[in-house]
């Protein structure tokens, strides 16, 4: 068994707070096929929480006992049928390379960059006139109205709008809420 300093065991009770039993002992008791399945998750989790049924308060302390001896794991608390058990996780690379998912490392990429990495073309739509449908049945067709105005504005094409002020006009600015403030002492 790992032994736990006072502080580590008060750390580790308050992270097993708001976990839900992983494991639950029936009437079976400790069975080789409940030791393995409380193995499996306190591999994976490194904090668990056991639940066993019964009655008989010295029953649950001896299979409390006998877990953290078989499996090497911290005896974090006991409290009625609950047991909350701690075992870290291997420090060495090989051990956490077994532990660790069979998801690849490394950012996830989607369909579109994985294409575009294969091919060297970029993915997505291809670039068309603008205002002209570029893809699917109606290709080559005129887009619809609003399109069409839109794709004029980023084509640098003038829109029908009479022009306003100029962005920098300072006789816009002549209007009291836009003089500066100035403190009084």
């Amino acid at each position: 068994m790992t032994a736990l300093s006072p502080l580590e065991r008060k750390a580790l009770k308050a992270r097993a707070h708001h976990l839900n039993p992983v494991v639950l002992i029936g009437d079976a008791g400790l069975t080789p096929a409940v030791m393995r399945e409380i193995d499996l998750a306190i591999k994976s989790h490194e904090l668990i929480k056991v639940r066993m049924m019964g009655d008989d308060r010295d029953a649950r302390t001896a299979a409390y006992e006998s877990i953290c001896g078989e499996l090497h794991c911290a005896p974090v608390q006991h409290i009625g049928k609950l047991m909350v058990l701690y075992r870290p996780k291997p420090a060495d690379p090989a051990a956490a390379a077994a532990l660790r998912s069979r998801r690849p490392a490394g950012p996830r990429r989607t369909k579109k960059q994985l294409a575009q990495q294969a091919t060297g073309k970029p993915a997505g739509k291809s670039v068309g006139r603008p205002g002209v449908r570029s893809a699917g049945k109606s290709a080559g067709r005129p887009a619809s109205k609003s399109v069409r105005k839109s794709a004029g504005k980023l084509a640098g094409r003038p829109s029908r709008k009479p022009a306003g002020r100029p962005f920098g006009d300072t006789a816009s600015r002549a209007t009291p809420q836009f003089r500066p403030r100035v403190k009084r002492t």
